[in-house]
């Protein structure tokens, strides 16, 4: 009976924490890649987003942007083949962890939606590596408003609706702390019982 209380209950323990999800990794030919949109993955719109992309030749060797002719299209969701980009941001190799030299570009969407980031590119030294494409999507949340007369009660609302999501997004480790704290604290209270009962 005890061992099926403690796995009931460490099984519901397991379950309240948070989950991490990790970024997922594109290949074609015989590049890979990932995409960071800053903050964490969950750009805005209306809000410039540092975007990178970690580049790595088979084997796990980094490609720089100065090695590749790499281009970057932003396509909102969903989209007919042939048409033309929504947004083509410049590349600029930055540094970023532990990739020197990688591409990267500020990126402003529109509105929110989901959005397809397309990086291709081609060898700047013939035969260094095949010519790829990678295609991300990505989905933005909504923004800052445009500051005009006829929205300033919008922007005020946005403003607050923030402000309580910050709150919010603050005190949610605190709260999940207190039901880890309290689970354990119950665990050890039932455990105690369930001893002093078969004593």
């Amino acid at each position: 009976m005890k061992s099926k209380l403690l796995i009931f209950l460490s099984l519901i323990l397991f379950n309240l924490a948070p989950t991490v999800s990790a970024h997922t990794v594109k290949i074609s030919g015989d590049v890979g890649g990932t995409i960071h949109i800053e903050p964490n993955d969950n750009p805005r719109a209306g809000e410039p987003a540092d975007t990178w992309f970690a580049l790595t030749r088979r084997g796990g060797k980094v490609l720089p942007l100065k090695e590749c002719d790499c281009q970057l299209a932003v396509y909102a969701e969903p989209h007919a083949p042939g048409e033309p980009a929504l947004l083509e941001p410049a590349l600029k190799a930055i540094q970023v962890e532990r990739y020197e030299g990688i591409p990267g570009a500020v990126i402003t969407f529109p509105k929110p939606g989901i959005y397809e980031l397309q990086l291709s590119g081609r060898p700047n030294t013939a035969g260094s590596f095949q010519p790829f494409e990678l295609k991300f999507q990505v989905t933005v949340a909504a923004g800052k408003a445009l500051t005009t007369p006829s929205t300033v009660n919008t922007v005020n609302t946005v403003t607050n609706t923030n402000q309580n999501k910050n709150l919010q997004n603050s005190l949610q480790p605190v709260i999940i702390g207190m039901i880890l704290i309290l689970s354990i604290g119950m665990i050890g209270f039932l455990v105690q019982t369930l001893r002093r009962g078969n004593s």
